[in-house]
C-alpha cells in the first residue's frame, strides 16, 4: 500500500493528477513520511522552480485583547472590563509601527478579539491615522471572524466593512480565524465566531474587492483527519473560483499546530501539542492538495527553528515573519523567536538562498 500512496503522491506533485480527499485522508493514514516529503518537495520546486525561500520582517500588534468569543482554545483573550484588558490608542499603535520600520520591516499583522463596542468608525480611524503616521506601512489585518463581528456590531453588510476598511488603509486580509473550517468543529471549539460559510463568504467578497488574502489552518485539537481535509477542500474550491476570475485570491496557506498550554479546551481534554511528525505530514499533504495556492509556509512559531528548516524538504517555500512581536501563541506558553540574522542562517544551511518579501511576496532584499 505504500508503493501505491507514494506514486500517488508524485503524479500529484508531477501536476498528472489532483488529489481527491479521500487519497488525501489515505496521504495522511498511511503514507511513509519520506515519501511524503520527497513529493511535497517535488511539487514545490515545480511550483517554484528556483532556490529561493522568502520571509518578511513584520509585526503582529494585537489592538485589543477584549473579545466576547470565548474560543475554548484561545489562551490570549480577555473578558469586557476584566483587569488585563486592554485597548491600544493610536499613539501606541504608531510607536510599534515606527518601532517596526526602524527593524526593517514593511508591515504589521494587526489583529485583535471580537471587542463588542467598537463599531466600523473605531477601525477606520485607526486606520486612517497609522496610514497617515507611516504611509509606506503595509497592514495585513483582521480576519473574516473580525469582519463578521464588526459588521454586526455595525449593522451593515460585511462587503461594505471590508470597503470601507480597504478605503481607511487595510492593504490584505489575513486568514485569521479559520481554525477548522467544519462547522462540527467549530461549534465544539467556538459556537460565538463566524461558521465556515460565513468565513469563506468573507474571503469571497474580499477577492471581489481585489484584496489579497491569506487562508490558514489550526490542527490538532477536536477534528478527524477528514476534517482536516474537508478544510483544506474548501480552500481549493474558493481558490479555484478565484483564478476562474482572474482575481488574486489566496497568495499562501499557512498550517500550524495548535498549541493547548493555559487554554480551556486543552486544560479540559489534556490535548497535547501536535508532534513534528505530524506536523510535516499535514504540511507536506497541504502543499500536494492546494496547487492553485502558490506558497505554503513552514511555522517555526509553534514547532520550533529546526522543525521549521526541515519544513522546506516538506513543501514549504516560505519561512514567514521574523516575529518583531507576537502574543497570541505566546499567551498559550509557546515562545519560538528567531532573529533576522538567524532565520536567514538557517534558510542557508537548509541550502536555499534567503530572500526578504513584502506581504505581496515581491522582493525587498536577497541575501
Amino acid at each position: 500500500m505504500s508503493a501505491v500512496l507514494r506514486d500517488l503522491a508524485h503524479a500529484v506533485a508531477r501536476g498528472e493528477h489532483r488529489l481527491g480527499e479521500d487519497d488525501a485522508v489515505a496521504l495522511l493514514e498511511r503514507a511513509e513520511l519520506l515519501d511524503l516529503g520527497a513529493a511535497a518537495s517535488a511539487m514545490r520546486e515545480r511550483l517554484h522552480p528556483d532556490v529561493r525561500v522568502t520571509f518578511i520582517i513584520d509585526r503582529n500588534v494585537n489592538y485589543t485583547n477584549v473579545c466576547v468569543s470565548g474560543c475554548s482554545f484561545c489562551a490570549f483573550y480577555r473578558d469586557p472590563g476584566h483587569s488585563d484588558s486592554y485597548v491600544l490608542d493610536t499613539g501606541t499603535l504608531a510607536e510599534k509601527v515606527a518601532e517596526t520600520i526602524d527593524l526593517g520591516g514593511t508591515a504589521i499583522l494587526l489583529q485583535g478579539g471580537m471587542h463588542p463596542d467598537l463599531t466600523i468608525e473605531w477601525y477606520e480611524e485607526m486606520l486612517r491615522c497609522i496610514k497617515d503616521a507611516h504611509p509606506a506601512i503595509h497592514v495585513h489585518g483582521f480576519g473574516p471572524p473580525e469582519i463578521v463581528h464588526v459588521a454586526a456590531v455595525s449593522g451593515i453588510p460585511t462587503a461594505e466593512v471590508l470597503r470601507r476598511l480597504r478605503d481607511a488603509g487595510l492593504d490584505s486580509l489575513p486568514g485569521g480565524g479559520a481554525e477548522i473550517l467544519v462547522d462540527r468543529v467549530r461549534v465544539h471549539l467556538s459556537p460565538k465566531k463566524a461558521t465556515a460559510a460565513e468565513w469563506l463568504g468573507v474571503m469571497r467578497e474580499a477577492h471581489e474587492l481585489d484584496i489579497s488574502t491569506t487562508a490558514t489552518m489550526m490542527f490538532g485539537s477536536h477534528e478527524a483527519l477528514s476534517e482536516r481535509v474537508e478544510h483544506l477542500a474548501a480552500i481549493r474550491d474558493l481558490q479555484d473560483e478565484a483564478v476562474r476570475r482572474g482575481q488574486i485570491g489566496f497568495r499562501a496557506f499557512i498550517p500550524w499546530s495548535f498549541q493547548p498550554g493555559n487554554t480551556a479546551y486543552g486544560e479540559a481534554a489534556g490535548a497535547l501539542p501536535a508532534s513534528g511528525w505530524e506536523y510535516l505530514r499535514v504540511l507536506a499533504v497541504s502543499r500536494l492538495f492546494l496547487d492553485s495556492v502558490p506558497n505554503i509556509q513552514a511555522s517555526w512559531v509553534t514547532q520550533g527553528a529546526k522543525i521549521g528548516q526541515v519544513a522546506l524538504a516538506f513543501g514549504a517555500n516560505d519561512m514567514g515573519s521574523t516575529m518583531i512581536e507576537e502574543n497570541v501563541v505566546a499567551a498559550a506558553g509557546t515562545r519560538f523567536m528567531l532573529a533576522r540574522e538567524e532565520l536567514v542562517r538557517l534558510i542557508v544551511d537548509a541550502g536555499y538562498t534567503p530572500v526578504q518579501r513584502d506581504t505581496l511576496y515581491r522582493t525587498v532584499r536577497t541575501y
